[in-house]
């Protein structure tokens, strides 16, 4: 296993780690959305990409499916040698699992150059289909890198907007409270007046003046 990771890690440095020796900071299948989040809005910027350029537009993920096929094509990858890898990764397929890896490399080699697939082309093609992908997985991570800092940007606009709202609506409200409390009091001081005359008074100018109107009963 521990060989499996050098490969990886001292020959092309974008190997798959396999098996036991996962990524710790790769995210897991059970995962939350802030979980993933606070990952990808705090990780250290990506080491540089390996030196392929993807061509024209990439397609986008659909529910973590990829075109695959589309991206080794933007990174010049034509559908004859991706047909020589699938063809390789097809007989590897139809070979019992306990056949010793000697016998199995024998057998694929033998099959592929009776198909006139050249070994070091396909290998060739392999490690580029690796290397697109990872410049992919690199540029789709830039991206999520930009719009949640774009959309974090957003958000701290979002929280102060409605910080200033929320201030305005306490302001109201104690603004209305401080003059329904002045209008009170006012009112307070005239009813004393009108109090000194009486309620019959009161009651019958209210009544005859054009210009008064009796309160509703609540």
């Amino acid at each position: 296993m521990a060989d499996k990771k050098g490969f990886g890690s001292t020959v092309l440095g974008w190997f798959v780690v396999r098996e036991g020796e996962d990524d710790p900071k790769a995210p897991q299948k059970d995962a939350s959305a802030d979980d993933l989040i606070a990952r990808y809005a705090g990780d250290a910027p990506a080491t540089p990409p390996p030196e392929v350029q993807l061509q024209g537009e990439l397609p986008k993920p659909q529910g973590g499916k990829v075109d695959f096929a589309a991206v080794y094509r933007a990174a010049g990858i034509g559908d004859e040698e991706q047909g020589r890898i699938d063809k390789a990764r097809n007989l590897l397929g139809t070979l019992p699992k306990e056949t010793p890896k000697e016998v199995k490399k024998q057998i694929v080699e033998a099959s592929l150059k009776a198909f006139g697939y050249p070994i070091d082309k396909i290998i060739e093609t392999g490690a580029g289909e690796i290397q697109s992908l990872e410049v992919y997985i690199q540029q789709g991570k830039r991206q999520t890198q930009d719009l949640l800092a774009e959309s974090t940007k957003r958000l701290e606009e979002l929280n102060t907007e409605i910080a200033r709202v929320k201030q305005v609506m306490d302001e109201q409200v104690s603004g209305q409270y401080a003059l329904e409390r002045t209008c009170n009091e006012a009112k307070l001081q005239v009813q004393e007046v009108l109090e000194f005359f009486g309620q019959e008074a009161v009651a019958r100018v209210v009544k005859e003046s054009p210009r008064l109107h009796e309160p509703q009963a609540k």
